[in-house]
């Protein structure tokens, strides 16, 4: 399995984070894949097989640290993409929320 777990909706509270700008204060580091939890059941192959698919976004997934678990909130297509080249980690920004 390529991830943890898959979720269709986000467990945590709002963090309210809603632009990339809003990440930037979060440093990324690497993430194994198989620690992850989605947040979507869902992708578009359009936008897994585009090449400029990161180019308007940050090139870094966003993932939310709550209760122990890492949840990919933005960042689906971009897991998928490192899973399908054989590759386990993944640049993320982790944002901590509560006590973890």
């Amino acid at each position: 399995m390529i991830f943890k777990a898959v979720n269709d909706g986000r467990p945590y509270p709002d963090h309210g984070r809603r632009s990339v700008g809003d990440w930037v204060d979060v440093p990324p580091r690497l993430v194994r894949l198989d620690e992850l939890i989605t947040t979507k059941s869902t992708l578009d192959l359009r936008v897994v097989l585009a090449d400029d698919s990161t180019f308007y976004g940050d090139l870094f997934a966003h993932v939310v640290s709550w209760k122990g678990e890492l949840y990919l909130e933005d960042g689906l297509h971009r897991a998928l993409r490192a899973a399908l080249a054989q590759r386990g980690y993944l640049h993320a920004r982790i944002l901590t929320l509560g006590a973890s």
